[in-house]
């Protein structure tokens, strides 16, 4: 991650240090496995206390075999006395330390953007709370429609990424695997038995059919994830910047003491966040491409997804945290301007067609269509709501039609006809 957008407790997870961390978290695991039957007891703890990762050393070394994990191996094997080091990495190849340690980076990195899921999920919520009895114009077609909750807006935004979060919670439950099962995935030195109890101290299922990797539909399914999680920051984004816009100005940004607009022109407050999460959102979807392309690797392994695989996952990961931290500080500290939104209801009225055009279904046996045509008119003609009903009744009579009493569409009215219903799309809801 660049400086500008990283954010170290999760970056960390992918630096060289902690990824040999996970190596020999991984090399442990499996000598502890094999302690009693294939290597001597108290070979692991031997390893674990004088053992420490070195990434220079580590670099030295492989400058020279170019291969990170025989480096890895080497860099531990000179710390340790004779009688382990021949223990080291036995009956393993490099695809089986690399991927299940990999698995020990994502586990780690999922439950940290978890929290982040979690707290900007009940931001939304209290949001959707907040201004459930906001009554605003929805729009169709960037075109006004008709009345609803503006509390919805947030409603919305809740059910979707906590779907995402359910579907987050289902891949940390089923979907991390390890493997410690040889050149191929075919046990030739070690057994199942072995790399169940290593994987198990590991808190990891075993990989089903690993042959030399974890297959990669699993990568690319959490890549994906992270691409839909993306475009739900992406749409949320895209509602605040257009109720942002100058012509609507329905809500803004928080705007900082002494933050400026720009540089130009002192009276601009810019919707920066959302188009900064618009921006990242894009780079989210973008990686679940390389994720799906990882898949096709070549017989039992190639390392063609090793390469791609050292940029997406880390950045994967720190865009989707530095993303959802900054869009729940965004969502919180939004301004919502209530009389502007409710504004916009009281000084239109064609909203009322819809209505309207029902009124006039129930109490005619005419068409849809010729009462429709009646509406339409009336609604394209009319400068205010009066002159619009009035219209209505009078193409109505000219066609020897029933109209009913408007009268009664008045503002509490309209608020008991739009969100008379409001209350039971939060509750199945939340």
């Amino acid at each position: 991650m660049i400086s500008r957008y990283d954010h170290p407790e999760i970056s960390s997870i992918w630096e060289e240090q902690s990824k040999f961390s996970f190596f020999l978290d991984v090399e442990l695991a499996l000598l502890e496995a094999m302690e009693g039957d294939i290597v001597p007891s108290g070979t692991a703890k031997h390893i674990r206390e004088k053992a420490q990762i070195k990434p220079e050393r580590i670099k030295e070394i492989e400058a020279v075999t170019r291969h990170d994990v025989i480096a890895f191996c080497t860099s531990i094997t000179e710390q340790v006395d004779e009688e382990y080091k021949k223990y080291f990495h036995f009956g393993v190849t490099s695809s089986d330390v690399i991927d299940t340690a990999m698995t020990l980076q994502l586990r780690s990195s999922m439950k940290l953007v978890k929290e982040q899921l979690e707290q900007l999920i009940s931001t939304l919520k209290d949001q959707a709370i907040n201004h459930k009895d906001l009554l605003c114009l929805g729009r169709s077609h960037g075109m006004y429609a008709e009345p609803m909750s503006f509390g919805q807006k947030f409603l919305l935004a809740y059910s979707e990424f906590k779907r995402r979060l359910e579907d987050y919670n289902h891949f940390l439950e089923t979907e991390l695997t390890g493997q410690l099962s040889g050149a191929v995935g075919n046990y030739a030195v070690i057994t199942p038995e072995i790399e169940q109890r290593a994987l198990s101290s590991l808190g990891l299922k075993v990989e089903p059919v690993s042959t030399q990797v974890i297959p990669r539909d699993r990568v690319a399914k959490l890549l994906n994830l992270h691409g839909l999680i993306g475009c739900a920051i992406e749409r949320i984004s895209t509602e605040i910047r257009l109720l942002h816009h100058s012509d609507i100005g329905e809500l803004h940004e928080g705007f900082a003491k002494g933050q400026k607009g720009s540089s130009t022109m002192p009276h601009k407050k810019n919707p920066i966040s959302t188009e900064n999460l618009t921006g990242i959102a894009r780079l989210l979807k973008s990686y679940a491409v390389v994720g799906m392309d990882n898949t096709n690797l070549w017989h039992e392994r190639d390392i063609s997804h090793s390469s791609a695989e050292r940029f997406v996952l880390p950045d994967s990961f720190g865009c989707l945290y530095y993303a959802l931290k900054r869009l729940n500080n965004t969502v919180k500290n939004l301004a919502v301007h209530s009389e502007v939104i409710e504004g916009k209801v009281k000084s239109n009225f064609t909203y009322l067609s819809s209505y309207v055009l029902h009124e006039l279904i129930k109490v005619n046996e005419t068409t849809r269509e010729e009462l429709y045509a009646i509406v339409q008119e009336a609604a394209f003609d009319a400068k205010d709501p009066q002159e619009f009903f009035n219209k209505v009744i009078t193409l109505s009579s000219d066609k020897n039609l029933k109209a009913p009493d408007f009268s009664h569409l008045g503002s509490d009215a309209v608020r008991g006809i739009y969100m008379k219903n409001v209350d039971a799309i939060y509750e199945r809801t939340l």
